[in-house]
């Protein structure tokens, strides 16, 4: 991993900004869930990961509270996860249908994988110091992605806050709304597509199906040419 990108990481890694999300993290990490109960919780706040020349890059709000709060890892070890890896191998993107632990060889081809937020907050609900804190992280990763081309955003409220982030960046004028499949270019180089969340009441109740999502990864990555 690249220097800056490692710093970086170790510095969301240590981050105490926001006392409530601290506390929650360190409970969820003691109280543990049932079918987890024997593993040693990650808990502390989940940095990105992939590969820095990376020309696509996936984005969802935060990290989950058994998922990359026990693994350390983004979207690894959840259901969310588990639907977003499968679609991820069936598009040619990851090496692997699925990502269980630090661990497990998992390679993305031409990805970074991320949360806008580091660390989860109760009920999947951040407040706005939060996102406006952790906005400074998620800015400098994503701008280390010298080559990136392409984000992908999982969810309305991980696209909304992303574009707070880019139309200051790039003084956006226009109004950019989200909807799944959306191609909106934020620049001359860089593009956001838009993506229902790959939660498992989106997949459950058909708002969002296997092959809505490996549709949409596989425009992203031909967008990104990768």
């Amino acid at each position: 991993m690249d220097i800056r990108l490692n710093h970086l990481n170790k510095t969301i890694i240590n981050c105490k900004k926001c006392p409530r999300l601290v506390n929650f993290v360190k409970k969820v990490s003691i109280t543990k869930r049932k079918q987890n109960i024997d593993e040693e919780y990650w808990g502390k706040p989940v940095p990105g990961f992939g590969n820095l020349n990376s020309k696509l890059a996936i984005v969802g709000l935060a990290p989950a509270a058994h998922g990359g709060t026990r693994t350390g890892r983004a979207f690894t070890g959840d259901k969310s996860g588990d639907f977003l890896f499968k679609c991820l191998y069936k598009a040619g993107i990851s090496n692997n249908a699925f990502s269980k632990n630090l661990n497990d060889n998992l390679r993305l081809k031409s990805t970074y994988i991320t949360n806008f937020l580091k660390c989860v907050p109760p009920e999947d609900k951040p407040l706005s110091d939060e996102l406006t804190n952790c906005s400074n992280y998620f800015d400098e990763e994503i701008f280390n992605l010298h080559q990136l081309k392409v984000i992908v955003t999982l969810g309305k409220v991980a696209f909304d806050n992303c574009i707070k982030i880019f139309k200051n960046k790039f003084n956006i004028k226009k109004k950019l709304n989200f909807k799944h499949g959306s191609i909106q270019y934020l620049s001359k180089n860089l593009i956001i597509v838009s993506s229902y969340h790959p939660s498992p009441r989106n997949v459950n109740t058909k708002l969002l199906s296997e092959k809505m999502m490996i549709g949409l990864l596989v425009k992203a990555k031909k967008l990104a040419k990768i």
